[in-house]
């Protein structure tokens, strides 16, 4: 026993450690869709570049013509990545397992939720409900530490943006009731 191990908690299952870990995403499956934006990419790219002279003129290339060959480039590049893709030998690398894809919903749900909670309320009510939420829920966190913690932080962030640098940031109906609207 070392002088730091004072008898440790019993171990926690994490998210990562459960049984179930269907793929959801190959890395096959995701090589191709990652290959086809990159090819959207470019295309939107020669696109735009073809709305200008994309030739050699009397004083060299015409503004169209780098993005041009870009683009193809770009193009080029993504029909090697899903022909390598589809011809590879597939020995069934996972991208995302059901695990990860819960861990990565954890994190992300919340944060889209609190950008579309921010149009709707303003920035520092969807700020304090955000780090509630977080640190009741996914933290385990008394509702009283979480409280004081969020309250906490969306004073800091209201002192130090609308009064110290007076940088006007999103207001909803909760900052034109408490009067700082």
């Amino acid at each position: 026993m070392s002088a730091l191990d004072h008898g440790s908690p019993p171990a926690v299952q994490r998210l990562d450690d459960e049984p179930d870990e269907r793929v959801v995403v190959s890395r096959k499956a995701m090589e191709i869709v990652t290959a086809l934006l990159a090819m959207a990419f470019g295309a939107m790219i020669m696109i735009g570049a073809m709305e200008h002279n994309r030739g050699w003129g009397d004083r060299g290339p015409e503004p169209g013509y780098f993005p041009f060959w870009i683009g193809l480039i770009v193009i080029a590049g993504s029909v090697g990545v899903i022909a390598q893709a589809v011809f590879k030998r597939s020995n069934g690398e996972v991208f995302l397992n059901r695990g990860q894809l819960k861990r990565l919903a954890a994190f992300s749900l919340p944060m889209v939720a609190f950008v579309a909670l921010s149009t709707q309320v303003g920035f520092y009510a969807a700020t304090m409900a955000y780090l509630l939420f977080v640190m009741i829920v996914q933290g385990g966190y008394r509702i009283a530490t979480a409280l004081a913690v969020s309250v906490g932080t969306t004073l800091t962030f209201f002192l130090l943006f609308e009064i110290w640098l007076r940088v006007p940031l999103l207001k909803g109906p909760f900052e034109a009731f408490v009067g700082i609207h």
